[in-house]
């Protein structure tokens, strides 16, 4: 009898110490950790008001001709409105004549739906935006999307007039 409460012990022991898990301490930000874009348009490098994924933004203002850089979508919507096809032509264009230059798209919701529904669809909207520059003759190198679902709203309210400026993929050029 004793034997088997000493196996019942070790066992117990055992199934204890494998349920622990491990302290991972937090990886050096400076080291390069090998987590980069694979071409699939993620990005796995943090996000701060600093430095928002690869390279500086280039000012709208700067640029040499007047390209919108605001998608609109409708409600609960990541599909292009037909309006914006000349609009992203004219991008993907400038994106294929100069390999040098990369956008950012930032993905935006209402705030309408759970945070984790909104970063979703802030990210399907990018990767709709994404898909229309590649077919048109953007490189995958060029582009890079990111999501903030509602959690940076370009006009405040909770009004359908608010709402539909939040509903949008933001095109920035960086270098």
């Amino acid at each position: 009898m004793k034997l088997h409460t000493m196996i019942f012990a070790a066992l117990l022991a055992l199934t204890l110490a494998a349920c622990t898990s491990p302290t991972i301490p937090d990886p050096d930000p400076s080291a390069d950790n090998g987590m980069s874009d694979s071409g699939n348009g993620a990005d796995s490098s943090g996000f701060d008001d600093e430095r928002l994924g690869r390279g500086e933004e280039i000012p709208a203002d700067t640029m040499n001709d007047e390209l919108t850089m605001i998608i609109y979508f409708d409600f609960d919507q990541s599909e292009l409105r037909p309006e914006y096809a000349d609009l992203l032509a004219r991008h993907a264009n400038r994106l294929a004549n100069n390999s040098r230059t990369s956008v950012r798209l930032e993905g935006h919701a209402d705030e309408r739906g759970s945070r984790e529904y909104n970063i979703g669809l802030g990210e399907r909207r990018s990767q709709t935006v994404r898909r229309m520059l590649l077919i048109q003759g953007a490189s995958a190198g060029q582009i890079s999307t990111v999501s903030f679902g509602e959690e940076r709203p370009a006009a405040f309210g909770s009004d359908e007039a608010a709402y539909e400026q939040n509903r949008r993929v933001e095109i920035k050029y960086t270098n």
